[in-house]
């Protein structure tokens, strides 16, 4: 079996009376696709929130390549190898591509104090920004300002941005959201091509993208795991239909 990259065990957060997640406990191995789903309220997004550093948990831990990082902030999981992106895009909207890309990068590298010199004395890193841009189909927008970007090349920017930390998990939160129908084609692209060896947890609405691209499928409602499992036996679950494919 695959090393376990990332693991949460009894994992619970309230707000007051509100009990958000219940004991969640899964694990993530190397290499694999994992996709959190849901309806709306399951606790989805605090779940990650969780994962991520942003939100602290109220019990349980979060472990991450056999090391707890409960009490770990965002950036620590980070530079420990946990790379996330955003349900809203997150991107400055002047700021070249290419350049945002490599300020990922020096972050990365851990050469974000050496402010007396410019990022472009470090013409490696801006090879590797080119390489990942172009990988993801972005080349000839590399100079360009994200708001020009379509809305679907945007979501790749992010995953540019992701991809330059070097993690070891990836977390996807709804990458497809507000993403037009006709730009699908490409993120889909984009996803399969990521690195075998990366851990990929995603949360995604869109039934038909879950169900190709994960090889296994957990099920949360009312905070709580329902059900775990192969795209073949979520689909048939019965309580999976009751609580949210509605069949």
């Amino acid at each position: 079996m695959s090393t376990v990259l990332l693991e949460t065990r009894g994992l619970d957060k309230r707000y007051g009376g509100l009990h958000v997640t219940r004991g969640v406990s899964l694990r993530l191995h190397a290499g694999e696709r994992l996709a959190l789903i849901g309806p709306n309220g399951a606790g989805k997004t605090t779940l990650v929130n969780q994962l991520s550093g942003t939100v602290a948990p109220s019990a349980g831990s979060v472990w991450l390549d056999g090391e707890d990082v409960t009490r770990r902030s965002q950036a620590q999981r980070v530079r420990a190898g946990l790379a996330r992106t955003f349900q809203i895009t997150t991107l400055a909207p002047h700021l070249p591509v290419q350049r945002q890309v490599e300020l990922a990068l020096f972050e990365r590298e851990g050469l974000t104090r050496s402010f007396w010199r410019s990022i472009d004395a470090y013409p490696a890193l801006a090879a590797e920004a080119r390489a990942l841009l172009r990988d993801l189909g972005l080349g000839a927008h590399a100079g360009w300002a994200t708001e020009r970007l379509a809305y679907g090349e945007q979501r790749l920017v992010e995953m540019a941005l992701a991809l330059a930390l070097r993690p070891k998990v990836l977390l996807l939160d709804e990458p497809m959201a507000g993403v037009p129908q006709g730009e699908g084609a490409r993120l889909l692209a984009a996803l399969d091509a990521l690195p075998k060896e990366l851990a990929v947890l995603i949360i995604e609405h869109d039934m038909d993208l879950v169900f190709r691209f994960a090889r296994r499928i957990v099920v949360l409602a009312e905070g709580e795991v329902i059900a775990d499992g192969t795209p073949d036996a979520i689909r048939d679950d019965p309580r999976v239909r009751a609580a949210y494919l509605g069949h």
